[in-house]
């Protein structure tokens, strides 16, 4: 007897055994018991989440011989005739391969004649969406008014594409996406059944790698199987879906940690050498990063038998929530320019360099490379120092003669009026407006920018200012960056500041006016003063 794959071995016969649609299953059992049936049904999702395998138990709980029913009995002919695709009342349409409205019309004119051997004539058409509007207007007439011993089951992936005028007509639901926990729990119990030797952390891989589809997951089971000679080892799965061990994740961001950039290159030749997917690798650690920036945010929402729980928690507290918010986005950054890289090793270090670069401690350590030759600026009205989160080695201050053939700053006023002046734009000009200056001297210009503002930095927002900067005072000129809290207002502050400033005065300049007043007083109103505007 040939070999029947998991994937039909193990399909679903009752409600009862479906897995991860339990919303759908309530509706749907609720109306067969109460005898509350629509005439048209629309099943949606992704591929592989159980629309057909609900169509056809729907079909066999309408036409058990034992009455309807959400328990069908699976025994009488009428279920047994379904589950092997032999019933002659239950007609399966795969719209995809018949769009045209003639066969739309062929179809629909046997509706009218009663159903040959069970209790409903059900038709069940899969990829509704690829109809033509011809063939979904010459239904529409026997979709709101069938006969009543038919019924309509549609099955989609892409509802958008389906006419509002059938949408109304169909009572809908939304199958989800399956967890991978629910996933990984069948798969264990078709193995087990199936007296397969497994392990836990492969059907994890399998669960993951199938991306909410069930039928997916089987499939890969199935490979699984073939691939490791009847038994399913992490090991061997790991291989097979070329996907990334946590370790190697890890590596990545323990280096990061210890700021160790042969660690990173290390890793990388690491994966090169196992053939790993680079793609794959960029896209378990933006899905590491989303679980370590929900267990700062959310600490309760780890489960306890988390088997990397301490991990979690560990680089939770070693990165900034900052970081793990860039670093997120440079590795889907890094992930979608793999294509576009000289290669994908050269793409996957370059966006694991970006990640050593941009980390919170990389800036300081420039910044106290600088050779200390720059003057100090005169002191300004200062806010209360707020400990820095990542603090800037002190830097020697001494002063030097400022060259009169250039211009010159004297201040953080002259800093405010100069970024009004800068021929910027975008991101680099919001960079300039959220720094306050340190120190200037004739080659080099030092910037502070608060811890919460890092993100900035991204380029080419740091060689746009640069460039400015150079044009404007008339000589080259290297601008760096300290992360720091700020010491005074910067301009982005000060404007914020002014602006608040202009919004009291006029919400007080209305609310003063004699006339406003009167209307208030006699009418029982109110101010809205976020429509009160300022003149500028």
């Amino acid at each position: 007897m040939s070999y029947q794959v998991l994937a039909r071995k193990w399909r679903p016969r009752n409600f009862s055994t479906l897995v991860g649609q339990e919303h759908v299953v309530r509706a749907l059992t609720h109306a067969l018991t109460e005898q509350r049936l629509h005439h048209a049904y629309l099943f949606t999702g992704t591929r592989g989440v159980g629309k057909t395998t609900l169509a056809r138990i729907l079909a066999k709980a309408l036409n058990c011989e034992k009455g309807i029913t959400a328990t069908p009995c699976g025994v009488c002919s009428a279920c047994q005739e379904i589950d092997s695709g032999r019933f002659v009342d239950l007609l399966e349409v795969d719209a995809a391969t018949n769009t045209r409205v003639d066969e739309m019309r062929q179809l629909l004119e046997n509706a009218v004649y009663a159903p040959t051997r069970g209790r409903f004539k059900v038709y069940v058409i899969d990829e509704v969406h690829m109809l033509s509007n011809s063939a979904f207007n010459a239904m529409l007439k026997t979709l709101e008014e069938p006969p009543e011993h038919v019924k309509f089951i549609l099955a989609t992936t892409d509802p958008q594409k389906i006419p509002v005028t059938v949408l109304s007509r169909c009572l809908q639901f939304n199958l989800k996406q399956m967890p991978a926990a629910a996933i990984s729990g069948h798969l264990a119990h078709i193995l087990q059944t199936e007296a397969v030797p497994f392990d836990n952390g492969a059907l994890a891989l399998i669960a993951r790698s199938a991306a909410g589809s069930m039928r997916d997951a089987l499939s890969l089971l199935d490979q699984a199987i073939a691939h490791g000679a009847g038994e399913v080892q992490e090991q061997q799965v790991r291989g097979m879906l070329g996907t990334v061990d946590l370790d190697y994740l890890f590596s990545i961001l323990e280096a990061l940690v210890d700021g160790d950039a042969s660690a990173l290159v290390g890793v990388a030749a690491d994966l090169s050498v196992r053939s790993l997917s680079f793609g794959a690798a960029l896209q378990d650690l933006g899905a590491l990063l989303t679980r370590i920036q929900i267990v700062q945010c959310v600490p309760a929402a780890v489960d306890e038998d988390d088997p990397e729980r301490v991990e979690l928690q560990r680089f939770s507290t070693a990165l900034s929530r900052e970081f793990v918010q860039l670093a997120y986005q440079i590795v889907n950054h890094g992930r979608n320019e793999l294509s576009a890289a000289p290669d994908e090793y050269a793409g996957f270090v370059m966006t694991l360099l970006r990640l050593y670069t941009f980390r919170p401690a990389s800036v300081a350590d420039v910044v106290s490379a600088i050779p200390a030759r720059s003057r100090t600026l005169p002191a300004s009205p200062a806010r209360p120092a707020v400990k820095s989160e990542t603090p800037a080695r002190p830097i020697e201050r001494r002063e030097m003669p400022v060259p009169t053939a250039t211009k010159v700053i004297n201040g953080q006023d002259d800093w405010h009026e100069m970024v009004g002046m800068l021929q910027l734009s975008g991101l680099a000009r919001t960079l300039a407006q959220n720094c306050e200056l340190r120190q200037l001297n004739e080659a080099d210009c030092l910037l502070r920018l608060a811890p919460t503002h890092a993100h900035l930095q991204m380029k080419p927002a740091p060689d746009k200012l640069q460039q400015a900067l150079s044009e404007y005072l008339g000589r080259p000129l290297v601008v760096r960056f300290e992360l720091a809290q700020n010491e005074v207002d910067t301009p982005a502050e000060t404007a914020d500041r002014e602006r608040r400033e202009r919004q009291q005065g006029a919400v007080a300049a209305i609310e003063q006016d004699s006339f406003v007043r009167d209307v208030i007083e006699t009418f029982d109103a109110s101010l809205v003063e976020s429509s009160i505007k300022p003149i500028a």
